[in-house]
């Protein structure tokens, strides 16, 4: 299902840094996150869903960057975020 917007506020709480933060890198990853893993389920049941492929690989592609722009500026936080999320082996 897609995410209601109790089920953002309940991410952004997690994963902000202070109150009414929406906008850091951890907040914009945790919720990318969430979107790509719906996606990744969607597309177990809709494999020829090309349009939405294209919509996933364009989130996959804003989440490195915001990933590179944290390890750029505080590799503790990106160190942190990655371990919380579960996105590394």
């Amino acid at each position: 299902m897609v995410m209601t917007p109790e089920d953002k506020d309940k991410v952004i709480k997690e994963y902000a840094k202070h109150e009414g933060d929406t906008g850091s890198p951890e907040v914009q990853v945790a919720l990318l996150t969430n979107r790509i893993s719906y996606l990744t389920e969607h597309f177990k049941s809709h494999a020829k869903d090309f349009h939405s492929r294209t919509g996933l690989l364009k989130l996959v592609g804003q989440r490195r960057k915001l990933l590179n722009y944290l390890k750029n500026k505080d590799i503790a936080r990106y160190r942190e975020l990655i371990n919380r999320l579960g996105l590394r082996k």
